[in-house]
């Protein structure tokens, strides 16, 4: 029986898988398929890419609309981070994290396993399988494991999870470990994950293409060496579908703009009270809610923003109606009982960084000059996904329109089983070994615009085959 292994490198973007700086993932892509056109979801941050990896789905459908939000269903008037117990106490106030079944859940009902090693956020960990506790599977994190006892079996067979450090080799060498003697060789799940948190976290201290960035990258390829090394010598790397991905392009900070302090210069009061703005702030990407989400409100917080210079493209929710030039949440696949009235992506350019790695963005955090994420940039939404093995053609370069979404009705696939139908992403047919192409007539692209005053915007989305994938999106004061 095939089985299959996600190996996630944190913000990986496609042009760092080099001889130089990812030996071993270099070698494996040279024989594999590689995704030339893939797309993460926005906002780009890593847990709704997670959640977005897990279910197939937008973040309009599974419910995590960044990695900072507002839950009305859990808290109307404060921002939370998407990170345990936080997460636990809001499955246990309104029964689900993300509204959606997972790919673990979908294993589950069909008598498999999907078990996750998680080397990065809490949060991140958590979304990979919420009901591992009551459904089996498991969730494998240096602070906790779901199931709660997995843990202290670990920690007994393994020792304790090594501190963090920059770069965080000692965790990803132990996690790498936990994998190989625990996951595959014992549990031998249908489905498994390992996630590593490099490069993302060297990226956010000292920018994409730096020295520790790079060092970082290095380690992370050094890990993926000794798995793939590990099924060579059992014998199973020809049964085993590997899928290498990311969570999310990058760009580089240009400036930084305090919102908290510009929305109360601006006469927004605090979200609790009557014409408030509560704002969850996600790096290149701001989620405003609007007390009791009041469309009068949101239109003017519209259309302050559109003056400011560091706006890029906007979405406004359709709760609140049509915003005068915004563009609807529901282009940028985000629209859902759990999104942000209105959604604003940081006005970015394709000026390189120091390293030349290419895209400029002003962001709501971090020094000057460091790596960031969760805009519209277009390298910001664009990252990695490689496959290779038994299911997939052999020394391919697919241009098609691909996307995070695609990976869960994908595995489901290969698997032969059922639930890919109902997932916002498609079946990567063109990938696989028999499948047939898309073709030229199968692929659409859009540019949607709205302008207010002096403020234009652009979104462009691509659909291929009823997926859709957003390209970028920005704005100009004319």
């Amino acid at each position: 029986m095939t089985r299959v292994l996600i190996a996630a490198f944190d913000g990986l973007q496609p042009s760092q898988v080099r001889v130089d700086l990812t030996p071993n993932l270099f070698k494996f892509a040279d024989g594999g398929v590689t995704f030339a056109r893939n797309h993460p979801v926005f906002p780009t941050v890593t847990r709704i890419n997670v959640a977005s990896l897990v279910t197939g789905r937008h973040p309009g459908s599974h419910g995590l609309a960044g990695n900072t939000v507002v839950m009305r269903d859990y808290d109307a008037n404060n921002v939370i981070e998407a990170m345990e117990p936080v997460l636990t106490k809001v499955a246990e106030k309104t029964g689900d994290v993300l509204l959606v079944p997972t790919l673990a859940d979908t294993l589950y009902d069909n008598g498999e396993e999907y078990v996750a090693v998680g080397v990065g956020t809490s949060g991140n960990a958590y979304v990979q399988n919420p009901r591992a506790e009551a459904l089996g599977g498991a969730t494998i994190h240096p602070e906790f494991c779901l199931p709660r006892g997995v843990h202290d079996q670990l920690i007994g067979g393994f020792g304790p999870w090594p501190t963090t450090t920059s770069p965080n080799v000692p965790q990803m060498e132990h996690g790498t470990r936990v994998l190989i003697e625990y996951v595959l060789a014992e549990r031998s799940p249908t489905v498994a994950l390992i996630w590593f948190s490099e490069p993302d976290s060297s990226n956010h201290k000292a920018g994409v293409g730096s020295v520790l960035s790079n060092q970082a990258l290095a380690s992370a390829d050094q890990q993926f060496g000794r798995i793939i090394g590990w099924l060579e010598g059992s014998g199973t790397l020809e049964e085993t579908d590997v899928i290498v991905v990311s969570d999310h392009g990058y760009a580089t900070i240009e400036s930084v703009v305090d919102i908290e302090a510009e929305l109360r210069q601006a006469g927004f009061p605090s979200g609790g009270q009557p014409g408030g703005v509560l704002v969850a702030s996600n790096g290149g990407a701001l989620l405003f809610y609007a007390h009791e989400a009041d469309p009068v409100t949101v239109e003017r917080l519209a259309t302050w923003l559109s003056k400011q210079s560091w706006c890029g493209a906007m979405l406004a929710a359709e709760r609140v109606g049509v915003v005068p030039g915004t563009l609807p949440a529901s282009v940028g696949n985000i629209d859902g009982r759990r999104s942000p009235d209105l959604t604003m992506s940081f006005a970015w350019s394709s000026a390189p960084n120091d390293a030349g790695f290419p895209g400029q963005t002003a962001s709501s955090g971090g020094p000057v000059g460091v790596g960031t994420h969760g805009g519209m940039s277009r390298h910001e939404l664009r990252n990695t996904l490689i496959a290779r093995g038994p299911s997939f053609r052999r020394s391919t370069v697919v241009d098609t329109p691909t996307g995070n979404i695609d990976v869960a009705p994908t595995i489901l696939h290969i698997l032969g089983l059922p639930g890919g139908d109902d997932m916002d992403g498609r079946v990567l047919h063109e990938a696989l070994d028999g499948g047939d192409d898309v073709s030229e007539a199968e692929c659409r692209s859009v540019t949607h615009a709205a302008e207010l005053g002096d403020y234009r915007q652009e979104v462009t989305v691509t659909t291929v085959r009823g997926s859709a994938y957003l390209d970028e999106g920005n704005a100009v004061l004319r």
